[in-house]
């Protein structure tokens, strides 16, 4: 018995493509430096030094008895994009693993989801330290969220038998065409999945084109995620020492998108000389530095990590906490949406647009493609490819707010009718978790 299945391994191993028995070979080799990768990301916050071990696909925390449901994403936005869907699975009693790759989304699990809804850090990618991973969570239905594809993860849990499904699935313009070059490799990836739920009708042709078996279009989970909550005194604090003056929100913004957004501020409170201007950084850790050149600007900057709070001289209030865009989003009708004044594609306007307001954003948002054409062609958003034309589309918003208020609610109706993937992906997944609810059944007989 011991040999057959040796021999199953050595045939399993010799049918995948060179590009991936070359990628495990050479991710076991480099297991020795490790560590020194360790100690630069440490260096540069990138990892928790308290919970470094699970890098390595240790951990401390106990695996709970009965079926356990492991979702993975990359980082805050995958997570985010599950949220809906894990508070269901939670529901139902499911047990639950989150895996993440970043500090922040590590937080954001934390503060988001119950507290029996346990995250670990994703191993890195050599095969012992996914073995130990798998070794001590053995899961029981693994989901992974869009396209966080780690080959040693995918092919040690398809040798283990787990059943995995690719939720959320995107497949951007830009990674299609890489991965066509090596056909062979993300097919030998990408079937090892039983279902792959796409967002929409182009990223399942992409799916299917690249080797999945079987694809179904579901939607964008995103879509249905639920508005972010906010502390109810924090926010009227907020709310009393800006009330009367016209605010803007620009939401997650990327290095090269503050400077234009400084710039746009000077220029539109000329007009509206009380505007207050709240810049929420996608990475907190750089509010130090924005702060720095706001102040280097000649502009009055006030930092949230300091706990300041904007005073009536406040030009600029640079949020640079975790897990608080709901209470900004609360505070402005108006949200510039960033990553999209430069190339990182935009960041989801959802949450947003279910808090009232109304959207402007930037050329490059091919994250979310159909959602920004489909909210620019309703009048819910506006887009503006330069930064004129960033201080006009701000402008007419601040200046005329029955024109805010007729774009708030063409947002709103364009997320209510794209919305629906978080019942679609469940059907998907029906299955699956009948057999889990069978499993518990028969642990608790």
């Amino acid at each position: 018995m011991r040999k057959s299945a040796v021999r199953k391994r050595r045939v399993m191993t010799n049918s995948l493509p060179i590009t991936l028995r070359v990628y495990q070979k050479l991710s076991s080799v480099v297991v020795p430096l490790a560590p020194a990768l360790i100690k630069r990301r440490l260096k540069q916050g990138k990892e928790d030094p308290a919970r470094i071990g699970e890098r390595r696909g240790m951990s401390r925390d106990i695996r709970p008895q009965g079926p356990l449901v492991w979702i993975h994403g990359a980082s805050v936005g995958e997570v985010l994009a599950a949220a809906a869907l894990i508070e269901k699975l939670h529901a139902l009693n499911m047990r639950i693993l989150v895996t993440s790759g970043t500090v922040t989304s590590a937080a954001i699990v934390a503060k988001r989801f119950p507290a029996d809804v346990i995250h670990q850090y994703v191993p890195y990618d050599s095969p012992r330290y996914v073995a130990r991973f798998l070794d001590h969570w053995r899961p029981s239905l693994a989901l992974f969220i869009e396209s966080d594809l780690w080959p040693n993860l995918i092919l040690s849990s398809a040798a283990r038998r787990i059943p995995m499904v690719l939720i959320n699935g995107r497949m951007s313009h830009r990674s299609f065409p890489r991965w066509r070059k090596v056909a062979g490799t993300i097919s030998a990836l990408l079937g090892r999945f039983d279902i792959c739920l796409a967002q929409s009708r182009v990223d399942a042709e992409r799916f299917t084109a690249l080797g999945s078996r079987n694809v179904i279009t579901t939607g964008n989970l995103k879509l249905d995620v639920q508005a972010p909550p906010a502390d109810p005194a924090k926010l009227d604090r907020l709310m009393t020492v800006t009330r009367g003056r016209p605010i803007i929100v620009a939401a997650s913004t990327h290095p090269g998108e503050e400077d234009i957004l400084l710039e746009t501020h000077r220029r539109l409170a000329g007009y509206f000389p009380s505007l207050l201007s709240v810049i929420v950084p996608r990475h907190p850790a750089r509010g130090d530095a924005i702060a720095r050149a706001i102040a280097a600007s000649g502009l009055h900057v006030a930092l949230r990590s300091r706990e300041e709070l904007p005073t009536a001289t406040t030009d600029i209030y640079v949020a640079d906490t975790m897990g608080e865009l709901g209470l900004f989003y609360r505070l402005a009708p108006i949200v510039f949406m960033g990553g999209s004044l430069v190339e990182r594609g935009g960041q989801n306007p959802v949450e947003a647009v279910k808090l009232g307001a109304s959207i402007v954003h930037g050329p490059h948002v091919f994250n979310f493609t159909d959602v920004y054409e489909a909210l620019d062609s309703a009048g819910g958003a506006r887009r503006a490819d330069t930064p004129e034309a960033l201080v006009k589309q701000l402008g007419q918003l601040l200046a005329d707010p029955a024109a805010l208020e007729l774009s708030a609610a063409a947002s709103e109706r364009v997320v209510k009718q794209l919305g629906g993937a978080l019942d679609r992906t469940l059907v998907a997944l029906e299955p699956y978790l009948l057999q889990l609810r069978l499993e518990m059944g028969a642990a608790n007989a």
